[in-house]
């Protein structure tokens, strides 16, 4: 069964940080660009940040750039995505999503349609 499973969520007060985990079965994930999307109540889903295969490369939607990042560890077939400097707009159900390398090299990275598979999604909170 392919499964994509986030975890790491949870409520942190401004400023603190969180580490996120996606890991997956039945797929392996060095072959799949990864990104990373959240959605807020009320608000549409939106891109956070994207790795390409090998992990050397990535991207960072303008809210998160300089508080975040993603890393991949290819070994444990799970990527990561470290958030800093945590505000409380940045609360949000937040997804890992696994789609094929053009995605990445596309440039449409944060368009949801470019990924195959997603988790479930795990909660940040981010308040005081």
């Amino acid at each position: 069964q392919l499964r994509l499973v986030e975890s790491g969520g949870g409520f942190v007060q401004p400023g603190g940080s969180l580490r996120l985990s996606c890991a997956a079965s039945g797929l392996t994930l060095e072959y799949y660009t990864i990104g990373w999307f959240r959605q807020a109540p009320g608000k549409e889903r939106e891109g956070v940040s994207c790795i390409n295969t090998s992990g050397g490369s990535t991207n960072y939607a303008d809210p998160v750039k300089g508080r975040f990042t993603i890393s991949r560890d290819n070994a444990k077939n799970t990527v990561y995505l470290q958030m800093n400097s945590l505000k409380p707009e940045d609360t949000a159900v937040y997804y890992c999503a696994a789609g094929p390398p053009r995605t990445y090299y596309s440039g449409r990275y944060y368009y949801p349609t470019g990924y195959n598979y997603w988790g479930q999604g795990t909660q940040v909170t981010v308040s005081s």
